[in-house]
């Protein structure tokens, strides 16, 4: 018996197939959620733009740009330029649905808010907001603009639900740069970590229990500050580097009987971590990867910390590092969770973050989130807000499906609508042929790599009931309940 011919294979590999029926049915979702955002638009004119737009990003099309867009659906190009670029239709009210759908469809209140910013390069200096500043995408310097992106993720599925540019105080103070690209009277430099707060203040009522950020925001007082301000519970990235007290250290002995009692010394993070001993670390399991459990371990202490010559309130420090990864990491983070929040909860919040980069890598890899010309500030937030609109989409149908294929992706999908998109020229039988292709070769990569590093077959995957066959979970259950989802202690 072959490894892919045992039935713990067999099993797996069933989970990693679409019918010709399931496909059939998946391809008439697309006319219902245009229904929900289609009318928003106030114009005929913007309504078909907008849906040209969005079979365009679900299509195959290698650049996804206004012009094979135009090419793809039988339009000028100039019609659907101008719609993204100057058509004055509000991003305000699309992003809005969005956040709405997902509170309808998913409403879960232990959801997590994750915040992040991402670069796109561009060439030459007339693109709003652009200039040689770090690109986090290729880790140095480039010719680039920021896009800062607040992502959302729950027990159901992950996506993006609001984006903001970044303008630097060049742009911000360069009146006739700011007229040439449409820059509105109100927009003002801020910091990312204030446009983050700004996002979050958007988003505060999608059903949430933590909000997550990397160092870019996190190593910020005043942000961690404006979090605690909003009764926000977080755990956020610091630097390694960053000086803090633990609180919970013995303090140096009083040297005679005046003055007052000495406390524990500042010291960097780095140095503290690499103080603790093997026996304070606590063994945890994430989740089930593609490759093998994702294991990691955890130490944690109440700290204040120093910045500026300035000394923070009370926080917890959680330093967490991956075990029996070939790609060794360490993450330093900062919470205000409370001494009665399990670790593991923490962990697992912290663990959520992961998301939006994988929510902003399948925006660019599958509905073109970096494929766009347009150099105006409208325009940039225009296409921003379209892109969001096709994730949000994809990812809603990937959770109505997973109950039948756990194996679908969001890449799969796409391929989905795009195919049934040109159900003239081929059958749909072989496109579901084609798909299930594609989804029984993850699968078998999966399997191969549990077997390797585990010396067993992977669990299956889960399958997600609808939130309708799901019993409602109030903040109490989460509070008392002894693990949050997908998160277990390894002993």
């Amino acid at each position: 018996m072959t490894i892919l011919e045992h039935p713990e294979a067999q099993a797996l590999l069933n989970d990693a197939v679409l019918t010709v029926e399931q496909v059939e049915e998946i391809g008439k979702q697309i006319e219902p959620f245009l229904q929900r955002s289609l009318p928003l638009f106030r114009r005929s004119e913007q309504r078909t733009n907008a849906r040209n737009i969005l079979e365009g990003k679900l299509s195959s099309l290698s650049r996804k740009t206004a012009e094979p867009i135009a090419h793809h659906v039988g339009v000028r190009r100039e019609v659907l330029q101008d719609f993204l670029g100057v058509s004055p239709w509000l991003d305000s009210v699309i992003l809005a649905e969005i956040r709405t759908h997902i509170s309808e469809v998913w409403n879960d209140p232990n959801g997590v808010l994750f915040g992040d910013g991402s670069g796109f390069i561009k060439k030459g200096n007339h693109s709003c907001g652009v200039k040689r500043q770090y690109c986090n995408r290729l880790g140095k310097v480039e010719n680039c603009q920021i896009g800062i992106f607040l992502g959302y993720g729950c027990r159901y599925g992950h996506t993006l639900i609001d984006h903001r540019l970044f303008l630097p105080k060049e742009w911000a103070n360069d009146q006739e740069r700011r007229e040439a690209t449409g820059i509105p009277e109100d927009v003002v430099y801020k910091e990312t970590w204030e446009i983050f707060l700004d996002e979050v203040d958007e988003c505060k009522d999608i059903p949430h229990s933590w909000v997550t950020a990397d160092a870019e925001f996190g190593r910020v007082y005043q942000c961690r500050k404006g979090l605690r301000n909003r009764q926000e519970r977080y755990v956020v990235d610091v630097r390694n580097d960053m000086l803090i007290r633990d609180l919970g250290a013995t303090p140096p002995a009083r040297k005679g009987n005046r003055g007052p009692h000495p406390k524990p010394p500042w010291q960097s993070i780095q140095v503290w971590t690499e103080s603790q001993p093997q026996s304070a670390w606590t063994r945890l399991e994430i989740r089930g990867g593609e490759k093998g459990p994702l294991l990691v371990e955890a130490v944690q202490t109440q700290v204040q910390t120093k910045d500026d010559h300035r000394v923070g309130e009370e926080e917890r420090l959680v330093v967490i590092r991956t075990v029996n990864n070939p790609d060794a990491k360490t993450w330093y983070t900062l919470s205000n969770a409370g001494e009665a929040v399990p670790l593991r909860d923490v962990v697992w919040a912290h663990a959520q973050r992961h998301w939006v980069e994988a929510s902003i890598e399948d925006g660019k890899s599958e509905v073109g989130m970096a494929h766009y010309e347009v150099r105006g500030w409208r325009g940039w937030h225009h296409h921003m807000t379209l892109t969001l609109l096709a994730l949000w989409f994809l990812k809603l149908e990937r959770f109505r499906e997973q109950a039948t294929t756990p194996a679908l992706t969001v890449s799969v999908l796409r391929e989905v609508f795009s195919r049934v998109l040109i159900l003239r020229r081929v059958t749909l039988t072989a496109i579901v042929r084609e798909l299930n292709e594609v989804l029984r070769r993850s699968e078998e990569a999966r399997i191969y790599h549990w077997l390797e590093n585990t010396g067993h077959y992977p669990p299956p995957r889960r399958r997600v009931a609808t939130v309708a066959d799901q019993p409602l979970v109030t903040v109490a259950d989460i509070e008392d309940s002894s693990s949050p989802p997908g998160l277990a202690r390894v002993a």
